[in-house]
């Protein structure tokens, strides 16, 4: 970022500007690319339905056909998924020849400013991966750029549209709808983790031996267990193997 801090941009929707005003500057920007071979726009958008994500890149060039890219997920957050979404459609743009700049329009604008977020975050694993394109991207020219379009979905301006369109036709059905749910997925951790654990004592060559005791006081073996506080399984271990 600091090797490329003028590659990069943002153009915000001022709230004070009024929505026609807002879509006539997007319009104007499709208008002056709408010619260049070397320009790839890319719209993004996500939606959640039944507990999956679905997430829908659009990837326009002059004199190309329009590429679309669909992914479903389950398990994850709005934000990681249109990190996901933005990262897909510049890995799309990338891999295209000769291409000299990439502009992003995003309802999100909040995940594109994410990327350039130097702070630890949750969400560093996406961020380094478009980080890592995006190099490689300015490496190959140093007039090239990308650029991120706040689209807010109250516009209702054509290509957002689309995409918004596009991603909520879809309708994913889980193959297990009871186990589509935070809780399954922990529970489902931790119960991992505590087979891991009787697998590995098992094993162990000092059990038994010194202050470890692997019985409790009605003499039965003791085990890990875990206990549900909020939104989390917390998993505890009797107080012996705390100290072991």
């Amino acid at each position: 970022m600091d090797n490329f801090s003028d590659h990069f941009s943002s153009n915000l929707v001022n709230k004070k500007e009024k929505d026609n005003f807002c879509v006539q500057e997007l319009d104007e920007m499709v208008l002056q690319i709408s010619s260049s071979p070397t320009t790839a726009f890319v719209a993004t958008n996500a939606s959640i339905k039944n507990d999956i994500v679905t997430s829908v890149s659009h990837l326009h060039i002059a004199n190309h056909p329009l590429v679309k890219t669909v992914h479903h997920a389950a398990f994850i957050t709005s934000m990681e998924a249109e990190l996901f979404t933005i990262r897909c459609g510049i890995n799309q743009a990338y891999i295209k020849e000769n291409m000299s700049k990439i502009i992003v329009v995003t309802n999100s604008i909040h995940a594109a400013k994410k990327v350039f977020d130097s702070k630890l975050h949750p969400f560093q694993s996406y961020t380094t991966a478009i980080l890592s394109k995006l190099r490689h991207f300015f490496n190959k020219n140093h007039e090239n750029s990308i650029e991120f379009w706040k689209c807010p979905s109250r516009l209702k301006w054509k290509f957002h549209k689309d995409i918004d369109k596009d991603s909520k036709s879809f309708n994913p059905i889980p193959t297990y709808p009871c186990k589509i749910s935070w809780d399954y997925c922990k529970k489902s951790d931790s119960d991992d983790i505590i087979n891991q654990w009787k697998i590995t004592f098992q094993a162990l060559d000092g059990k038994g031996k010194h202050f470890l005791d692997l019985l409790d006081d009605n003499f039965n073996t003791i085990k890990p267990t875990y206990t549900k506080v909020g939104p989390w399984l917390q998993i505890f271990s009797h107080s012996n193997l705390l100290c072991a």
